[in-house]
């Protein structure tokens, strides 16, 4: 029973409700297999467990997320710079190879067969 509901508290925990829900319900058989008075301890963990379980989509839920958040947006530094966006530039136009730059190279037109290059036409 202890073991079912750690799982149903990590589950919880991960956001994972289809685990949560299903070791929730194995903690649940075996709370109404055992006696009323053995236990207790576990039967309110697992009822607090039900409680977590059940408040994940409620408006309380909801408001204690964002409580914490905006106390976490207080206690921060520095700001973040704003995200830019690379759609806009990556459907506008796509860069160029880049030119190779050779440099001021001269070609031995002699060598290659043209005459010599100090003749003037």
């Amino acid at each position: 029973m202890q073991q079912a509901i750690s799982l149903a508290n990590m589950a919880i925990n991960k956001k994972n409700w289809s685990a949560a829900r299903y070791a929730l319900s194995r903690a649940r058989v075996l709370a109404d297999a055992l006696p009323t008075n053995v236990a207790v301890p576990e039967r309110e963990r697992l009822a607090a467990a039900r409680k977590r379980f059940a408040a994940r989509n409620t408006p309380a839920a909801k408001k204690v997320k964002q409580a914490k958040a905006t106390a976490a947006k207080r206690a921060g530094g520095k700001k973040s710079a704003p995200k830019k966006s690379t759609t806009k530039k990556a459907a506008a136009q796509p860069k160029p190879a880049p030119v190779r730059d050779l440099g001021d190279r001269f070609i031995n037109r002699a060598a290659l067969g043209y005459g010599p290059t100090n003749e003037t036409r």
